[in-house]
């Protein structure tokens, strides 16, 4: 559905009502600094139609618009710039990413948002841009710079919770105590893979935004998107450094589990070995022959257990020495 849709002229809002011949009108009166902007959430398939129609958008952007599967993309056509990114937010219960999209239709004097899922809320984004009239004049390049700038926040906020998640990580491996950790490295990299999937491929749209190589794009708003670029070098780091680190802790896990599966095999060994030495004489006095030494000797049985107690004992005090038990 259409969320909300208005006229900008001079960096003030105007209300629009949107109708087939809006666009056309719009430009017969020649305004140089006015523009619409429209947006869009969860939009069905008739009503993007006729706003394609109204605004005169290629076909193949307006499939990809409606298509939660397609991956962050910078795209030119004859009339417009197609834009493609996704949304992120962080899901602290179950240590998850998940994801959205939002596309932009960019326009000589239009610019069409489509969010598809949660994530960024547009609206207040609307109103930080109305606010703040300086940006407006930059027509609809200031649409897109106040957005792309808030899902580029988000991303950051997401690898700041996860670089948490990691912290957390690191300290239950190397802790004293037994963990299961390696179902939470497995989920935290599958975490990181979804971020990199929606920031790596920004890194070279962004440096181009910078140098304002694309179509309808103000020339004065490039220390804006440089800015923007920044932040997404920044969180891209940030992200290979954690799944760096994610590997090194696994790899930790696995050598503590080895270590610790290597104490327990000592211990039982230990304790086997002690066992072994009673039942070795155990089994000795309990042969069955007619002719045994000690075998009504009174104190035989007491002898016997005497020996199974200090044989057992210099063996425990010899593996605790070694560090056995």
């Amino acid at each position: 559905m259409i969320v909300d849709s208005a006229l900008y002229r001079d960096g003030t809002r105007e209300p629009v009502t949107l109708h087939e011949d809006v666009l056309t009108k719009f430009r017969d009166t020649s305004e140089k600094d006015a523009f619409i902007w429209v947006g869009l959430h969860d939009p069905g398939e008739e009503e993007m139609a006729r706003i394609a129609t109204m605004f005169g958008l290629h076909r193949l952007a307006v499939e990809d618009a409606l298509s939660k599967r397609q991956r962050p993309k910078v795209e030119s056509y004859d009339q417009m710039l197609f834009i493609v990114m996704k949304t992120l937010w962080y899901v602290d219960a179950t240590d998850q990413v998940e994801s959205g999209q939002v596309s932009m239709f960019l326009g000589p004097d239009f610019v069409l948002t489509v969010r598809l899922g949660r994530g960024v809320e547009l609206t207040t984004v609307r109103h930080d841009l109305e606010s703040r009239s300086h940006l407006l004049i930059h027509g609809p390049t200031a649409v897109v710079y106040t957005v792309v700038d808030r899902i580029v926040d988000c991303y950051e906020e997401v690898s700041e919770e996860l670089e948490t998640d990691v912290d957390e990580v690191e300290t239950s491996v190397f802790s004293p105590g037994r963990s299961r950790d390696s179902q939470r490295i497995y989920i935290l990299k599958r975490e990181l893979a979804e971020v990199r999937r929606a920031v790596q491929p920004l890194r070279v749209p962004m440096q181009r935004f910078v140098a304002t190589d694309y179509p309808f794009l103000n020339k004065e708003a490039s220390h804006f998107f440089a800015d923007i670029a920044d932040h997404v070098i920044r969180v891209n780091e940030q992200v290979e450094k954690l799944d760096q680190l994610l590997s090194s802790a696994f790899e930790a896990h696995l050598t503590m589990v080895s270590v610790q599966q290597n104490e327990d095999m000592r211990k039982i060994s230990a304790w086997v070995a002690i066992g072994g030495v009673c039942t070795l004489i155990a089994g000795v006095y309990g042969m069955n022959f007619a002719h045994m030494p000690e075998l009504h000797w009174s104190f035989g049985y007491p002898l016997a257990l005497g020996i199974m107690a200090g044989l057992s004992f210099l063996l425990y005090r010899a593996f605790k020495r070694a560090g056995w038990l």
